[in-house]
């Protein structure tokens, strides 16, 4: 997957005329959270996973129409892939896809802690995998 940084701007109500102002990006992943991702994947998969750096446009608070790039770590593991995006200095979001329209989310809007997050991205997504097969049966 290939992630765009792209500049969104905001407009600045206060301000006449209409000026743009650039929003401000939250901080790359650290060495320190990358650590923890790369020790929290090689103990659940027993090897390495290669993980990828990159930007994603979301929006902050979802009563805001405008998007932030914010930084993600990506990673995929067979035919499921896995995103932790970075909102603020130790705040984090994260999700798993199989395809586009099957995303899923931990049911925790926002983390404080990077090993939480990922762990419990990596709990919701073996659950998912447990119960996937139940919703396939038919009613009996």
């Amino acid at each position: 997957m290939v992630y765009a940084n792209i500049k969104r701007y905001m407009w600045h109500r206060d301000k006449l005329p209409f000026k743009l102002a650039a929003m401000s990006k939250p901080s790359d992943f650290n060495d320190s959270e990358l650590w923890v991702i790369n020790n929290t994947l090689k103990e659940r998969y027993g090897r390495e996973i290669e993980i990828q750096l990159g930007d994603s446009d979301i929006r902050l608070r979802p009563e805001h129409r405008e998007l932030t790039p914010c930084p993600v770590v990506v990673w995929q593991v067979n035919d499921v892939h896995f995103v932790v995006f970075k909102t603020q200095p130790e705040r984090y979001r994260c999700q798993f896809f199989y395809r586009g329209f099957q995303q899923y989310g931990t049911g925790t809007y926002e983390y404080d802690n990077i090993a939480e997050c990922v762990t419990r991205l990596l709990q919701t997504q073996a659950d998912h995998v447990l119960k996937e097969p139940l919703q396939r049966l038919p009613n009996l």
